[in-house]
């Protein structure tokens, strides 16, 4: 395993398919909610836009029907995808995800969180033991652009006061890459959503938190196993 060529001041997660084990659960959510008005949508379809703004995720699923994406089908679409997720996720972070964050955060890095999800929601999803080791959270609706824009990875390193080049981006999904690079982060992808052939626009691409623990900080590979 190759280790990075310097030492990052911070190092920024994505949340869904990163931290937490939550992209089954959102994939089942948006396939019920767009089931009655005939639009079927696929892993793939929920995956590869992860991290987009969902309104316009929507709206596009929307276009793609030749239906109409007026406010009161938004409203309700996404009701109906918030009541059906909050009903069958269940919180699950992914393997050493805290311990790790732990490690990095005695070790002197600072950590940012940046996701397409708002801020009420974060609240449902990520654990409250984990959501406190951050230094900053930047939420879908703390920025006006999201991801592909490099806004969202902007702002976190503005928050934590560190330069682009100073940043470690560990993403999932081609926006969240995208996002980042544009932002002039280095980027690590993780094959926990997508398979590697959707994730090569990152600098290097892993399969677990282990392998990044080995890149980034090697004191922390034990714990980020456990």
């Amino acid at each position: 395993m190759k280790r990075l060529k310097f030492r990052p001041r911070a190092v920024i997660f994505d949340m869904d398919g990163v931290i937490v084990d939550s992209m089954p659960y959102h994939f089942l959510a948006w396939y019920e909610a767009l089931r009655p008005y005939g639009i079927r949508v696929s892993c793939f379809d929920i995956y590869s836009k992860e991290g987009e703004r969902w309104e316009k995720t929507l709206k596009n699923f929307l276009k793609r029907k030749n239906l109409d994406p007026s406010d009161k089908i938004i409203k309700r679409i996404f009701s109906a995808r918030k009541r059906i997720f909050k009903n069958k996720f269940k919180r699950l972070t992914f393997r050493g995800a805290k311990e790790f964050l732990t490690c990095l955060n005695k070790n002197g890095y600072m950590l940012g969180l940046v996701t397409g999800t708002p801020q009420k929601e974060i609240k449902e999803i990520l654990p409250k033991r984990i959501e406190k080791i951050f230094d900053c959270i930047v939420a879908g609706d703390h920025v006006k652009k999201g991801k592909p824009h490099p806004e969202p990875y902007l702002e976190a390193a503005r928050i934590l006061g560190v330069g682009p080049g100073e940043c470690v981006v560990v993403e999932n999904a081609p926006f969240g890459i995208e996002a980042a690079k544009r932002a002039g982060m280095y980027c690590i992808a993780l094959t926990t959503s997508l398979p590697r052939e959707y994730l090569k626009k990152a600098d290097i691409v892993v399969e677990n938190l282990e392998e990044i623990s080995s890149l980034v900080d090697r004191s922390c590979r034990s714990v980020s196993t456990t």
